[in-house]
């Protein structure tokens, strides 16, 4: 089963559960797929956050170690680390942050914290940038 943010010509946001790829292509294709508040099929996936689920018990198989593991692991340390030193943790109040630099209520700068899903699409519907990402946690 997959999960994908999806959004209609109107901006609505919801949530759509396929078979796979292939099943969400093929119903996208076919006009199956409608926006729950318009009913409209003019439909686009959006960028979403990713997980992997395992069987309960199971352990992850040990990632490659070649070279261009090394280096994806490099790039992510560095943008973590930049994101670190370079934006404000403003934690839960994030959207109420964004908000007020938006407004001109606080002084512009880079921050980062936590959104909840209601809250994110208020912000992309008040016209309000931001982009989410997850950055692992690394040892040492």
């Amino acid at each position: 089963m997959i999960t994908y943010d999806l959004s209609c010509k109107e901006g609505h946001r919801f949530e759509g559960w396929f078979q796979n790829r292939e099943d969400f292509d093929r119903q996208l294709g076919e006009g199956l797929i409608h926006c729950p508040l318009c009913d409209s099929t003019e439909i686009k996936k959006l960028l979403s956050a990713v997980a992997v689920h395992t069987d309960k018990g199971s352990q992850p198989a040990a990632p490659a170690r070649g070279a261009d593991s090394r280096k994806v692991e490099s790039y992510f340390r560095a943008l973590g680390d930049f994101v670190e030193k370079n934006f404000e943790d403003v934690g839960e109040r994030f959207a109420e942050e964004a908000r007020k630099i938006h407004s001109g209520q606080s002084e512009a700068r880079s921050i980062r914290g936590e959104t909840t899903p209601d809250e994110e699409e208020a912000l992309t519907e008040e016209g309000i940038g931001f982009l989410k990402m997850a950055l692992p946690k690394y040892d040492g």
